[in-house]
């Protein structure tokens, strides 16, 4: 079993050399449709199936779901700052910790709906982004790195990908890996 593979099975994010605008347009498609997609592939899971991980020692799918609406919160938070600041430093968290807080054990109910609202929201603003507004930055001092709205949106849309293979390999493997 290739845990690596478990771990990223739509790949790790690369930003390509060249991003042209029908590659950036998947990408906003991505993130718009996400919660659309999500919701269809969690609709009906019983509660013992949403306790199903991913890989071994990965998450549950509820995890997943919760980690998806807090993650992208964080997102729209730091367009927004890049947006409206000269290169503001962004607050990182420790997802890995959030994802054992109470609300993590709640109904993914609340985090699909967040997750449509935010997207749409989210969405406006992505779609409406001049190209000077794409090149704007923000600091990540997790990273120690400046990174630009444009390569975000790719970053972004990858991590809908990731999060909903990772969904669909959960339910494919019934959460056990022998």
């Amino acid at each position: 079993m290739d845990l690596e593979a478990l771990r990223y099975p739509v790949g790790k994010y690369h930003y390509p050399e060249k991003v042209d605008g029908q590659l950036k347009n998947e990408w906003i498609n991505d993130i718009i449709t996400f919660p659309e997609k999500l919701a269809a592939a969690v609709t009906g899971l019983s509660k013992e199936q949403l306790e199903w991980v991913y890989r071994p020692e990965g998450w549950t799918i509820r995890q997943v779901v919760h980690h998806c609406a807090d993650s992208h919160l964080n997102a729209i938070i730091r367009f927004k700052l890049a947006l409206t600041e000269d290169n503001p430093t962004i607050k990182p968290y420790l997802e890995h910790l959030w994802a054992n807080l109470a609300d993590y054990h709640n109904d993914i109910e609340d985090s699909v709906q967040l997750l449509t609202a935010l997207h749409k929201k989210w969405g406006t603003i992505i779609t409406n982004l001049t190209d000077a507004e794409l090149a704007r930055t923000y600091i990540h001092p997790e990273h120690g790195k400046t990174f630009n709205l444009k390569f975000t949106i790719g970053m972004y849309a990858w991590h809908c990908r990731h999060h909903y293979a990772h969904i669909l390999q959960a339910i494919e493997h019934k959460g056990t890996f022998n």
